[in-house]
């Protein structure tokens, strides 16, 4: 399977100004998405084709992207990098330009860089995982407990309150999933035909509970940059 995982990353952001670049734990944010994928690349060497992109608008990111060791073969034109740009544009013009380069995806990884915590060996267990399920497209998600209400009139549970089950009772199909948008996989055919990043038969692929974080706000850089030094000391022992 050929694989373009794509990493977008624009130089503007209100809420936290030039947070791409932002230093944390060392590195600039979006060096340890590049990094993770590129350790991905390196252990599916051999099964898997996989193009490592970083697609902006910004140089100083460009630059920063290259030394990492990502590709960065073109700058994101000015109409994909507004900040009311979907994503799913910004997908299918890498898709475009790698097709035109001969080196049309099967399928395309997409990665937020805001979501920098994955645990070693998450990125290339997705992939497999991808590869196996013969899925259209599969999404990143971290379970949640099915304790859960939707604010109707009056509230209602999202599970049977006279049978509450125990923690220890609860079982993959029992616990709920949310989307975090640490990472999508998806094939071709359904950006081409769908537009969107899921589509056709869906996967989920389970994160860890630390692989959660998304970075909208300054506390939540704290939080990240205290677990990746934590899993960096973990791998290091």
């Amino acid at each position: 399977m050929r694989l373009l995982c794509v990493i977008p990353v624009r130089g503007g952001s209100k809420g936290i100004p030039r947070k791409n670049l932002k230093p944390i734990a060392g590195k600039p944010l979006v060096a340890w998405t590049i990094e993770q994928a590129l350790e991905a690349k390196h252990a599916l060497e051999g099964v898997h084709e996989v193009d490592v992109l970083v697609s902006t608008d910004d140089a100083e990111l460009a630059d920063i992207a290259k030394e990492y060791g990502a590709e960065v073969p073109f700058m994101r034109p000015e109409h994909l990098a507004e900040d009311v740009t979907a994503t799913e544009p910004v997908i299918e013009h890498a898709i475009d330009f790698y097709t035109q380069k001969g080196k049309r995806p099967d399928a395309v990884m997409l990665l937020q860089a805001t979501s920098p915590v994955r645990l070693p060996g998450t990125l290339e267990r997705a992939i497999i995982q991808f590869a196996e399920s013969e899925s259209d497209s599969m999404v990143g998600v971290i379970p949640i407990g099915p304790f859960i209400w939707a604010a109707t009139n009056p509230p209602t549970a999202q599970y049977e309150v006279m049978a509450r089950p125990r923690r220890q009772e609860l079982t993959r199909e029992t616990f709920r999933y949310r989307e975090n948008g640490s990472m999508y996989i998806t094939t071709t055919e359904i950006y081409e035909q769908l537009h969107n990043r899921l589509g056709g038969k869906i996967e989920l692929f389970v994160l860890d509970e630390i692989e959660g974080v998304d970075i909208d706000a300054p506390i939540d850089f704290s939080l990240a940059e205290h677990q990746l030094q934590q899993i960096h000391a973990d791998n290091n022992n």
